[in-house]
């Protein structure tokens, strides 16, 4: 394989990699006190995040991981987006990792017919902050989430996307 970076659905193949990215992030870089056993959908990703307009992706480089991103379907053409993390190594300009993971998602929205994407992020992720909202996504309160949008513990934040 080259050495450039795809865009892949997720498959059972990048489980473990999945879980230790993700929690390498959460733990390590920004000393979140969660753990593999407080995200169960990790382990279940297929049924957790693969129905409906749901789906989730990684991002590759050399066959590993280095990037993740899902949509959970909502129902009434409402998704959040969930899991979106990226190694160090591959953010910013040089690969654009978040970019490709986001317009990937967002697209996949689009040929849905979602109408709205929601996310919750913690206070800690200031570049993912920036990120989101470059990205057309406005800062919203807790009040105007749907009711049945999954709120984390560590979420204090919430943004959504119009899908045009």
């Amino acid at each position: 394989m080259s050495n450039s970076l795809i865009v892949e659905v997720y498959s059972h193949k990048f489980q473990e990699q999945v879980v230790d990215l993700i929690l390498h992030i959460q733990q390590q870089e920004y000393n979140i006190q969660i753990t593999k056993e407080d995200q169960p959908d990790l382990f279940n990703i297929p049924e957790f995040y693969q129905t409906g307009n749901g789906n989730f992706w990684v991002a590759l480089y050399d066959n590993k991981v280095v990037g993740t991103i899902s949509l959970l379907d909502l129902g009434n053409q409402q998704v959040a987006l969930r899991k979106m993390f990226v190694n160090k190594e591959f953010r910013g300009s040089i690969y654009k990792t978040a970019s490709l993971l986001l317009i990937n998602a967002l697209k996949w929205s689009k040929e849905k017919s979602v109408e709205t994407v929601y996310l919750g992020t913690t206070p800690q992720f200031l570049a993912a902050h920036r990120f989101y909202e470059k990205n057309r996504f406005t800062q919203i309160s807790i009040e105007e989430l749907p009711e049945n949008f999954p709120i984390l513990q560590v979420d204090k934040k919430f943004y959504k996307y119009l899908v045009v």
